[in-house]
């Protein structure tokens, strides 16, 4: 059995089955795991882990679930295939909970609300920025005092089920059909968040660019999502660009040159 490790859990992957060790139980991470596992296990099969068992009192929860085939699509050249596959699957998350059943489970962290809160503290030690970082920060901060965002999102969207990790790493192309991992921060959610939660997450263009429109030229949005839509973009790819800027140098975690590109990025948005 191999055995990963990130800051909020390890990983422990056996033949047939996943153990996640998670670092707290305060946090709720494995409960909103469990939650998404047994979700989708009643009202999807087959397009997430299967739940096995858990121990969510534990100082150190643990969840066990089976282990799915598949390639991480990110940073892979997603092809017609495996786009079908991967609109397929978002459409289906977003879509597996009854409506009777998603009003019961809570707000899934990291929407708007809390970004905003986010960026005010790091905008505040940022300082030392300069060029083209420091330009599309100050461009991201001044269109953040017009945007719709802080009045919380229009009241006729209609909410989905949100994974919680827009990263490509928890979509897995098995040759067929793609299926999903990660549900320790999912939750009640929107579609146009969800869907810029994907498009905006770095690991959709660092290593190999997907394509953006292609991917949400297959969603039949409202008019009020594809509004939505456009702001939760910039919001994320702001709040992307402080978590590169604040990326250690001795210790990169991406490719040299990503925070500018980042910055292109945003720049772009809200252009």
């Amino acid at each position: 059995m191999s055995a990963v490790h990130f800051s909020t859990h390890g990983i422990e992957m056996g033949a047939g089955r996943v153990i996640k060790r998670f670092a707290s139980r305060d946090d709720g991470r494995a409960g909103r795991e469990w939650q998404g596992l047994t979700l989708l296990s009643t009202h999807a099969p087959g397009l997430a882990p299967e739940p096995v068992k858990a121990d969510l009192v534990a100082d150190r929860p643990v969840v066990v679930m089976s282990r799915l085939a598949g390639v991480p699509l990110r940073g892979t050249v997603i092809g017609e295939k495996e786009l079908a596959a991967l609109v397929e699957a978002v459409a289906a998350l977003h879509l597996a909970v009854p409506g009777d059943v998603l009003g019961r489970v809570p707000p899934r962290p990291g929407l708007p609300g809390e970004l905003l809160g986010r960026i005010d503290g790091w905008a505040a030690d940022v300082p030392s920025q300069r060029g083209l970082v420091r330009q599309a920060m100050d461009a991201g901060l001044a269109w953040l005092q017009r945007s719709m965002l802080s009045a919380g999102a229009p009241q006729d969207l209609p909410e989905v089920f949100g994974p919680g990790d827009g990263n490509l790493a928890n979509y897995l192309w098995d040759g067929s059909r793609v299926r999903v991992v990660d549900f320790e921060d999912s939750g009640r959610s929107d579609r146009a968040f969800e869907l810029a939660e994907i498009t905006e997450h770095v690991g959709s263009w660092v290593e190999e660019p997907s394509d953006v429109p292609a991917f949400l030229g297959q969603f039949d949005l409202r008019p009020a999502e594809r509004v939505r839509l456009g702001e939760c973009r910039r919001l994320l790819a702001l709040v992307w660009l402080f978590l590169l800027a604040g990326d250690d140098p001795e210790h990169p975690r991406n490719p040299a040159g990503t925070v500018d590109k980042q910055a292109a990025r945003v720049l772009e948005l809200l252009g």
